[in-house]
């Protein structure tokens, strides 16, 4: 596999990626709620990803790798690993591009993300739901295909591409005390270090992470990454362990992480439901649920909370009995 250790990506490698990702992706719109302000104590402007048209920020890092690409290097196609959000990502980016994509998903993984990933024209090989399973399995595929690997968030091309939405929410809002995000593999959170580190330093980034996936809040504590191989928890798309080039960030940038139950998770992805009247599947619930948990920190303050996507199964809600 290739070495995405190298290279940390730079406030200019976002700036470049913003030019190079305009066509392909949305500038998603902020949108608050006096309701949860009132509910919080504090001002939230929620960054609405969901609303891509892959319906998650994903999109950004997958579309930046994938037509950074060199004309030799597209001709083999693109691969990854993931449990959803960035597979369909980097499915669609590789079908504006039209070139293959190979992906390696677990047997798990929401339906629905499956679904798109087909949509968009990726070839899905299954895996168990671990991590050890996914990179076994996906050199496998590499081996088999040739195409590039684009890591779902330890890609420096990835973590460039993410930057970009925090970079647009400072244009929409009128300055933010905090910016706070869910945080797995830490791409999104990442990407949001590097550009508030240059747009906006004054700005204070936290995490939020489910209590049952809790890995990076406990590698923050303990000074070095603790990865778990396969955490249960309702959100699928936090249950990776930060990687070298995200651990940088993370340890140099976030202030701290907070968690939240899965109960937790629930209830604050029903409030948004129903108030902020927005569709988001559990992972981008759990910053509402932290905040909610955590009052006082966030009680007076301007808030944006990147709403990281909005790919739910419709048929297999987690309110829902079975």
């Amino acid at each position: 596999m290739k070495d995405m250790t190298m290279a940390l990506p730079t406030y200019d490698d976002v700036l470049k990626a913003r030019d190079r990702i305009a066509p392909h992706v949305r500038r998603t719109p902020v949108m608050t709620s006096d309701y949860l302000n009132d509910l919080t104590g504090a001002q939230l402007f929620f960054k609405c990803e969901n609303f891509q048209e892959a319906g998650a920020f994903k999109v950004r890092g997958a579309s930046n790798a994938v037509f950074g690409l060199d004309d030799v290097q597209a001709r083999s196609g693109v691969c990854t690993h993931s449990s959803g959000n960035h597979a369909l990502s980097l499915s669609y980016a590789a079908g504006r591009r039209g070139i293959p994509c190979n992906v390696v998903m677990p047997r798990t993984a929401p339906q629905a993300k499956k679904d798109a990933v087909r949509r968009y024209g990726g070839t899905i090989t299954e895996c168990e739901p671990s991590t050890s399973s996914r990179e076994a399995v996906f050199a496998q595929v590499q081996a088999a295909t040739g195409g590039d690997f684009v890591h779902p968030y330890n890609d420096p091309r990835v973590i460039a591409g993410q930057g970009t939405c925090s970079a647009e929410m400072m244009e929409q809002t009128d300055g933010l005390d905090a910016v706070i995000a869910p945080i797995g593999g830490g791409g999104m959170i990442s990407g949001t270090c590097l550009t508030l580190s240059t747009l906006a330093p004054e700005v204070v980034v936290y995490a939020a992470e489910p209590e049952q996936a809790d890995d990076a809040c406990r590698s923050f504590r303990a000074g070095h990454i603790i990865a778990d191989d396969a955490p249960v928890t309702i959100a699928d798309g936090l249950k990776v362990p930060l990687k070298e080039n995200t651990w940088h960030f993370v340890s140099t940038h976030v202030r701290d992480i907070f968690t939240a139950s899965e109960e937790e998770i629930v209830e604050a992805m029903k409030i948004t439901w129903k108030y902020l009247r927005v569709v988001m599947e559990p992972s981008s619930a759990v910053p509402l649920a932290t905040i909610l948990k955590n009052r006082e920190v966030f009680a007076g303050k301007r808030v944006g909370v990147i709403v990281t996507g909005g790919n739910v199964d419709l048929d297999h809600l987690p309110w829902m009995a079975g």
